[in-house]
């Protein structure tokens, strides 16, 4: 519901404000008018904008203009009423009145006995509450304000579908349908395009529509009072009247119960691929930093910073992969939903998936109880805490999960130092997604989210004797009555193996308390480290009802395994395929 001050000098009665407020409900002239209509509320049927409109009485122009903020100024409009009674118009009188204030939107001259403009008057008040100009426009400056250019130039950007830096006719058309319901016919695109033409010498590009084109269109829509116009665009966009992306666009109601986890359902990933393919323009299946800059132009912030280059999968000069990409979207899908559904809501998902909102593109997962009673899941990604103590080989076991050996870790700068690491594995020839999380040693003080995980390793070094302690101390406290499969990782195997301090050798502590014999793991070696104990955890987060004896057996990791490297190799071929005929 729109408010609407009728202002005026109080030594200026009997203008006819109430006659005004009365003809527009009763549709005809009061004979008997009331000194002061007191508030009343215009139904939305008698108004084209179909909006119900409150009105009450208040002060004069400088009153309003000296205790509203210069930047969000309330719109005013000017009327002239009681024309019925002169032969001549009043404009030349108001325009200086309006050139001193800019936030009168317009003027209207009216007469509330012949009822002349009456609708048009409450309209144009609707039009300036609802498309105000101040936010869009600067008359000073005859220019758009920044933060109107700031935003449109995200939509140009959102729109752009091939980011070949300008709109095609079915960008434009997708971009017209999905704004304004209906597509452009062929001849009014190519209007448009002329008219563009005519006043702007880099506004078309190759029969597209560049950035300085689309910019120079809203200008011209303001100009000539079609500013609903852009209005219309900039909230489609998720835009509030601030020109502030609104926050129940980018977080949209999303409910995950406890001992659910999110994920990215089968409509986001393929979403995600195409904003990835639109940015990897030398197509080497990697986003530089020029490119990856280019991609999140559109936020307000640079969201990922040099961590993720040490979280997930990159290219021999340190890029991330396309499947790196995908990790780290699923990554920050599971930790931080709300993060996910803010990011998806910049790259416009919604608008260009054609969902309701970005919490389409979510799969929340039914409770792990539920799995485990059904001895079965749904989930696509699993998560492993990773507990040992101080140069135990925590961090190396997580880097080796990202192809890197021990001289590749080396170069990582301790400040770039990533606490969690997220690839895809192989079980059954099913992808799945394996995050590792590195908890801080400190086993006194673990919170809810190091404990609540699918799987748990504990990694000691071989080499030291002092170091499976720590690993015994976390089980016994944390593990040992719980459900959570956890599995021993005897690191740096490549060193010298010394007797362990502890009462019982790892084998036998492992035997003790059915869990697999401890796993020997390095990540000293000349090529990649090996991935298999990766797949085992995976298999393990999967199937935690497995029974002692299957998880003894080789036949039950064979199988589990079989097909591994096969679906590696064979998904990364068929997206360099796909992305041929690009």
């Amino acid at each position: 519901i729109l408010s609407l001050l009728f202002s005026l000098p109080p030594s200026t009665a009997k203008v006819g404000k109430t006659s005004l407020i009365m003809s527009l409900v009763s549709e005809e002239f009061p004979n008997v008018v009331p000194y002061r209509a007191e508030e009343i509320t215009i139904p939305a049927d008698v108004t084209p904008e179909r909006i119900p409109t409150h009105i009450v009485t208040s002060h004069w122009i400088p009153l309003i203009t000296e205790n509203t903020d210069k930047d969000s100024r309330v719109p005013l409009i000017l009327v002239g009423n009681k024309s019925d009674l002169v032969e001549h118009s009043s404009m030349e009188t108001i325009l200086p009145i309006m050139n001193r204030h800019s936030e009168i939107e317009t003027c209207v001259e009216c007469s509330a006995k012949n009822l002349k403009n009456i609708s048009e008057l409450f309209y144009y008040a609707q039009k300036a509450v609802l498309h105000p100009t101040g936010p869009l426009y600067c008359p000073d400056k005859k220019d758009m304000k920044p933060l109107c250019v700031k935003a449109l130039t995200r939509i140009f950007k959102v729109s752009d579908l091939d980011n070949d830096g300008i709109l095609n006719d079915n960008e434009l058309n997708f971009f017209q349908r999905t704004c304004f319901n209906t597509p452009l016919e062929s001849q009014a695109l190519e209007d448009v395009k002329n008219v563009v033409r005519k006043n702007l010498s880099d506004g078309v590009c190759d029969n597209g529509l560049t950035l300085q084109g689309f910019l120079f269109l809203h200008t011209l829509f303001i100009q000539r009072g079609r500013h609903e116009t852009t209005w219309t665009v900039l909230r489609r966009f998720g835009y509030d009247d601030d020109l502030e992306l609104n926050q129940d666009y980018l977080f949209p109601p999303l409910k995950v119960p406890p001992d659910c986890t999110t994920e990215l359902n089968h409509n986001a990933y393929l979403f995600l691929q195409s904003v990835f393919d639109k940015h990897d323009k030398d197509r080497d299946c990697a986003l530089s930093p020029e490119e990856m800059r280019d991609l999140f132009d559109v936020f307000p912030y640079m969201p990922w910073g040099p961590d993720v280059n040490n979280t997930v999968c990159t290219n021999d000069q340190g890029w991330i992969t396309y499947q790196g990409y995908l990790s780290q979207w699923t990554l920050t899908t599971y930790l931080d939903v709300q993060r996910c559904l803010e990011y998806l809501g910049y790259l416009g998902y919604s608008i260009i998936a054609e969902q309701e909102s970005q919490a389409a593109g979510i799969t929340v997962t039914r409770d792990k109880k539920i799995d485990l009673q059904k001895k079965q899941t749904q989930r696509s990604v699993f998560r492993c805490n990773v507990f040992g103590d101080i140069g135990s080989g925590k961090s190396g076991f997580l880097q080796a999960f990202l192809g890197r050996n021990l001289m590749c870790q080396k170069t990582i700068r301790e400040e770039h130092r990533s606490y969690y690491a997220i690839s895809t594995t192989y079980v059954y020839g099913q992808e799945k997604y394996l995050l590792l999380h590195e908890v801080f040693p400190d086993f006194d003080y673990l919170s809810d989210a190091d404990l609540a995980c699918d799987i748990v390793c504990l990694v000691y070094d071989v080499s030291n004797p002092y170091s499976f302690e720590y690993c015994t101390k976390v089980f016994k406290q944390y593990f040992m009555d719980s459900k959570i499969p956890c599995m021993m990782i005897a690191a740096k195997s490549d060193l010298p193996e010394i007797k362990q301090i502890y009462g019982c050798s790892p084998l036998e502590f492992c035997r003790r308390h059915k869990m697999p014999p401890p796993q020997s793991f390095t990540c000293n070696t000349a090529a990649a480290p090996s991935r298999d104990i990766y797949t085992k955890l995976t298999t393990m987060a999967m199937h935690p009802h497995v029974s002692q004896a299957d998880l003894k057996s080789s036949t039950f990791w064979l199988k589990a395994s079989v097909g591994a490297t096969v679906f590696a190799v064979l998904g990364f071929a068929m997206y360099r395929v796909l992305l041929k005929p690009r």
